[in-house]
């Protein structure tokens, strides 16, 4: 059967990527050895490292060479969704397998672990009290690589000019530079140097130096696991608190919101319709959590004001750190919680949810909407958000494309509710845990456990995956591949291409 010569660029294009891809997840598998310096006795443990990691580094080696092409293709959103689609499938895949080899989890359990790490999500199976130091390590490394974007960071590694599939398959939209493997590049920068910043005020605020690591990589990318059980609770701290809520809402920003703060443009970060929401409900809910939740529980009036902010900045900025349990909570701090988890963060960040922009998009339209019927028949209006230093006009096209990705956002969430409440679960238990999962939060009331039903598991495995990469990503790379193949099997002898 004959390839269309476009249709094989294309998909050579998308091997030789995803191929030099696994090569650097490769890379990233090795990283935890580096702790064998300092924790000699777990050397037990390398080998559930190195066998996948000499895996992946064969395969996509294999894979890079023999589709590399001197071709220079320009990658589409079509092309960047299979690229980020597939290689998340395989990462997460490979990245399970020490999990299995150390910590003996079942198959589900590990593809659980491995996806809520990649997936900044933060929900947990394994016991961290039982766990080596460098699994440990290894599920704070996953958070920090899936938060700044394993696709949009294995730009930096793909030879020739790329176009904006990949950054906007992983619902990115806003580039910090013009040329994507630049902006990959500024992201990969903030990152580390949020990391390093965290890891040195965490350590001088009281924790260990290998707790300010972990804790530094999983707040900065917004992914919430922890080296003890009760997660930043452990330390009853409010030096460590403070040192944490800057970090989560740094993780939470648009990068290019952040790099204009970083360069003391505050007109335009003011003038954010992101800022702009975080600025109103994190004081709001914080005060319905201090008045209706935080200070019955809590006698202290300073103890019950740190819960009431931490767990509204931890729930919008979809983080998952935690400085208490949910025990004793009422209907309302519950409702809170759930709403600030459906939210969630920036939309080109580190953070997961609906996203704060598509919230204020849609609370303008409704304000474009109510104000339509007071004007002149004949009048022209502009409708625009700020984005960054210049104004973005929306037009209609774009209030219905946001529209229909709540609308699927809300169906999917009701749909992992019920499967969660068909297994015995209450509705408040099933409605908090799977917005958790969903929104890649982490917050968890105990329904998520090694103990829980394997379907639930798998339910919240989808739900991390499709909430991380924007469901349409999804869709558009699982329809191209299908079209792609249908049209192959019919014999088709030109690739229709989509606008």
């Amino acid at each position: 059967m004959r390839i269309p010569a476009s249709l094989k660029s294309q998909y050579q294009a998308i091997f030789a990527a995803v191929g030099q891809i696994l090569v650097l997840g490769a890379a990233l598998l090795l990283t935890p050895l580096l702790g064998l310096t300092a924790w000699a006795h777990e050397a037990t443990y390398a080998p559930a490292f190195l066998l996948p990691a000499a895996a992946l580094a064969i395969a996509g080696g294999a894979i890079w060479r023999l589709a590399r092409s001197r071709e220079r293709v320009v990658l589409r959103v079509q092309e960047g969704g299979v690229i980020v689609l597939l290689s998340w499938v395989l990462i997460c895949l490979v990245s399970a397998v020490p999990f299995m080899a150390s910590m003996k989890l079942s198959f589900t359990q590990a593809i659980f672990e491995s996806v809520s790490g990649w997936t900044t999500t933060g929900l947990s199976v394994v016991d961290v009290t039982k766990s080596p130091h460098i699994i440990l390590l290894w599920r704070s490394i996953m958070q920090v690589a899936g938060g700044a974007g394993l696709a949009i960071i294995m730009l930096s590694a793909i030879a020739g000019p790329v176009g904006p599939g990949f950054s906007q398959a992983e619902g990115r939209t806003a580039q910090l530079a013009p040329h994507v493997r630049r902006s990959a590049r500024l992201v990969l920068f903030m990152c580390t140097g949020y990391a390093l910043v965290g890891t040195l005020a965490y350590w001088l605020a009281g924790m260990s130096f290998f707790d300010a690591l972990n804790h530094s990589f999983t707040a900065v990318s917004t992914g919430g696991f922890s080296t003890h059980p009760e997660s930043i609770g452990y330390w009853d701290s409010p030096a460590i608190e403070a040192v944490s809520l800057p970090l989560m809402v740094l993780g939470n920003l648009n990068f290019l919101t952040a790099y204009l703060l970083l360069h003391r443009r505050l007109r335009a970060v003011s003038r954010n319709g992101e800022v702009r929401v975080m600025a109103v409900l994190i004081p709001l809910s914080a005060v319905i959590l201090f008045m209706f939740v935080s200070r019955s529980l809590f006698p202290a009036f300073g103890r019950g004001v740190r819960v009431a902010v931490f767990e509204s900045v931890t729930a919008l900025t979809t983080t998952g750190f935690s400085t208490t349990t949910y025990v004793g909570w009422g209907s309302l701090g519950f409702l809170v919680v759930v709403v600030l988890t459906l939210i969630g963060g920036g939309t080109c960040s580190t953070a997961g949810g609906i996203k704060q922009y598509r919230v204020y998009l849609l609370f303008k339209a409704l304000a474009w909407e109510l104000r339509r019927p007071f004007l002149p028949r004949t009048a022209v209006t502009e409708n625009y958000i700020w984005q960054g230093e210049r104004k973005d006009y929306i037009q209609d096209a774009r209030v219905r494309q946001v529209a229909t990705f709540v609308f699927l956002y809300l169906v999917t969430y009701l749909l992992g509710v019920a499967v969660l409440a068909a297994h015995g679960f209450s509705l408040r238990d099933s409605l908090f845990e799977f917005a958790s999962a969903l929104g890649t939060v982490g917050l968890s009331i105990g329904l998520t456990s090694a103990d829980a039903p394997r379907l639930v598991l798998w339910t919240e495995t989808i739900g991390m995956f499709l909430g991380r990469l924007e469901f349409f990503v999804v869709f558009v790379a699982a329809a191209k591949l299908a079209l792609d193949a249908s049209n192959l099997c019919r014999g088709t002898k030109e690739h229709p291409t989509a606008s």
